[in-house]
């Protein structure tokens, strides 16, 4: 064997084993998402619907179909985090580009990453998920045997049809956008054209959703960690408070105590006793919060609200500058690339700090999302509860997740929070190319992100001050009117005279005064 030939078969076995590498790392990744989407379902899905007892054909669908929604979420995952996982390569790649230890991070690794995301999302929004919600409402034929056989026969059928009614959709509607559609009826268009331009409209579809979610979840992200924190005392009166609520727990007491000793009176304890637990459940939770410690309740609070409003300002400052920069240079486009050159150039003007920086406003603008998603009036009913959320409804939350996650690379370098070329088949949307359609949905991101901001801010300050004049207020006319013997501090309490009056005990027939 010549030194040529030697050269040659080292070259091909060196393409082999990264190859390889490049397997089993995907395939490490994947599973350790598999089995954390795992474990969250299992945390949301109904039991009764897995029980055996119960069922044994019914269980072992829905546990089938349950596997499928664990792939497909997993796939979303894996969506959100490849955008800063490929950022972060870069900048390790940056730092230390001659290092052993990290020569497996390589663009090829990256670029397969993008591609397998890129169809694990199509199979999973064409094929799986239908093929999950039909195979759990299947019976089977009409005069076949009855078992799982009869049902996956069934859903074949309903999701070939499906999938051909959904084609033919896409092929006129890309007759109609584009005159040389004649020319690709070859079986070749239909993976390299038909399929891309389909998951094209769904992309785009996802991508307005998030246009109109994360605006909303922007200004739900201070309510909602408002809910999470112990607020400091100067914003709350955590004694006021407590009091009222258990004056209003022993009101409700007596009045459930006269309803059961006096049955004649006919009155309706069911309701009262609805009331009386939510009344200590609000009282638990607020004896909770009494009990936090200081530093929770006057720096936790503060630090986690400037920290939300420096990220949303941040977010909006960062697309405003990036319509100027539309406006000024055509290279702002979010264009796709086919090679993945990593470790040539940082992908931020700061450095290290701007990547980590991006990183940061991705994963909070995918939150705020999520939140603004579950928020919102239209999909309230989807948000899942903790072990009673059954199939149909894990089902939809997963489809729903898979087209917003999917829709986060190019949310995210249409909005120019990162400078980072989109790989694969995301940078191929025909829509991605149109200057007025990426213009408009910068304005309209940048102007709906900064209505929400101001707000939520401007009414939570005015309602923070009208509450503290107004006690002020009260306060200062009581003085001025000359009372000569103090009021007690209950008294003052605005909202007393809404609670529950303690019901008059009456007193039975013979029994002494």
């Amino acid at each position: 064997m010549g030194p040529a030939e030697h050269d040659a078969l080292a070259v091909r076995e060196q393409l082999f084993h990264e190859r390889v590498r490049e397997c089993i790392i995907c395939a490490l990744l994947f599973a350790s998402l598999y089995i954390l989407c795992h474990f969250v379902l299992t945390h949301f899905k109904k039991h009764a619907d897995f029980a055996e007892a119960h069922d044994d054909e019914d269980a072992a669908v829905n546990r089938i179909a349950l596997g499928l929604c664990t792939f497909t979420l997993a796939v979303s995952l894996g969506a959100v985090l490849l955008l800063p996982f490929s950022i972060i390569s870069n900048e390790v790649l940056l730092s230390f580009p001659h290092n052993y230890y990290i020569q497996w991070l390589n663009g090829s690794l990256v670029h397969g990453l993008w591609n397998l995301v890129f169809l694990f999302s199509n199979l999973s929004l064409v094929f799986l998920m239908p093929f999950a919600y039909f195979f759990t409402e299947s019976e089977g034929f009409a005069g076949s045997k009855k078992g799982i056989m009869a049902r996956v026969y069934e859903t074949s059928v309903v999701v070939l049809l499906l999938t051909l009614l959904v084609l033919g959709m896409v092929w006129v509607a890309s007759a109609i956008m584009d005159n040389d559609a004649a020319s690709r009826e070859s079986l070749y268009a239909l993976w390299e054209y038909y399929l891309p331009y389909l998951y094209s409209c769904i992309s785009l579809f996802g991508v307005l959703l998030l246009l109109l979610c994360t605006p909303f979840g922007l200004s739900t992200m201070f309510t909602v960690m408002g809910k999470l924190l112990v607020k400091p005392r100067l914003l709350e009166d955590l004694d006021e408070q407590l009091s009222c609520t258990r004056f209003e727990e022993a009101s409700m007491s007596r009045r459930i105590s006269s309803g059961k000793a006096f049955c004649w009176l006919n009155l309706s304890v069911e309701p009262l006793r609805e009331r009386l637990l939510a009344i200590q459940s609000k009282r638990r939770a607020l004896e909770l919060r009494r009990r936090a410690s200081p530093w929770q309740r006057n720096l936790g609070y503060p630090l986690a609200m400037l920290g939300l409003l420096a990220l949303t300002g941040m977010s909006v400052l960062v697309v405003c500058f990036h319509v100027l920069e539309l406006l000024l240079d055509d290279a702002a486009m979010p264009r796709g690339i086919q090679d993945a050159s990593l470790g040539q150039v940082s992908f931020s003007v700061l450095g290290s700090f701007g990547a980590a920086l991006q990183v940061v406003l991705i994963f909070y603008l995918m939150l705020s999302s999520v939140v603004g998603f579950y928020s919102s009036p239209l999909f309230t009913r989807l948000l899942p509860q903790r072990q009673d959320t059954p199939l149909t409804k894990i089902i939809g939350n997963c489809v729903s997740l898979l087209v917003l996650s999917s829709a986060l690379p190019v949310f995210s370098r249409t909005l120019g929070i990162t400078r980072f070329d989109l790989l694969g088949d995301f940078g191929r949307f025909n829509w991605l190319g149109n200057f007025y359609i990426v213009f408009l949905y910068n304005t309209v991101f940048a102007a709906l992100a900064a209505l929400c901001l101001v707000k939520k801010v401007t009414w939570a300050v005015q309602a923070e001050l009208i509450g503290a004049l107004g006690e002020a207020g009260a306060g200062g006319e009581a003085g001025a009117a000359g009372d000569p013997a103090p009021r007690s501090r209950l008294s003052l309490r605005p909202g007393l005279h809404k609670l529950p009056l303690p019901v008059l005990r009456a007193r039975p027939l013979g029994e002494p005064a």
